[in-house]
């Protein structure tokens, strides 16, 4: 499978743009947080471990699952999108990004539109645009490619 066409051949669309982003999103958010680390931890030791365990001090968060190395890949192609956006339309880009991350677990979006506008003091239905032509411009570029047979 080429990675600049779709897996039955076809063109790329909109839609499954986003469902790629999406899923790229919710893979990348299930990562852990941190990995090991060679700096002493003082409560790493087991008798200070044991101690709070036994008095019920965890906290139950509810984690996703590690996501498995073919989504990783996945979700690396698909976050390689965002830089078929020009740079000059960097206001896009931190659209498409910001709304591509998708919580593994309730599989909500963790920038609504109304936030978006918010943050970027426009109105929600400009964000819901702007991220329709930052997607178009993505849709394109892949649809090019796979054209004229380059892989990305």
């Amino acid at each position: 499978m080429s990675q600049a066409v779709a897996a039955d051949a076809r063109l790329f669309d909109a839609e499954l743009v986003i469902c790629r982003l999406e899923e790229a999103g919710g893979a990348l958010l299930a990562l852990p947080g941190s990995g090991w680390s060679t700096r002493l931890r003082s409560s790493s030791l087991d008798i200070v471990r044991t101690a709070i365990e036994n008095y019920g001090w965890t906290s139950n968060h509810v984690r996703p699952p590690v996501p498995s190395a073919e989504r990783i890949t996945r979700m690396d192609e698909a976050m390689a999108w965002l830089s078929l956006i020009p740079v000059d339309r960097y206001v896009l880009r931190r659209i498409v990004g910001a709304r591509s991350l998708v919580h593994p677990v309730s599989e909500r979006h963790l920038y609504p539109w109304r936030r978006l506008g918010a943050v970027l003091g426009a109105d929600h239905k400009a964000v819901q645009r702007w991220h329709a032509q930052g997607i178009d411009l993505i849709v394109e570029a892949l649809n090019l490619e796979s054209r004229s047979g380059q892989k990305r």
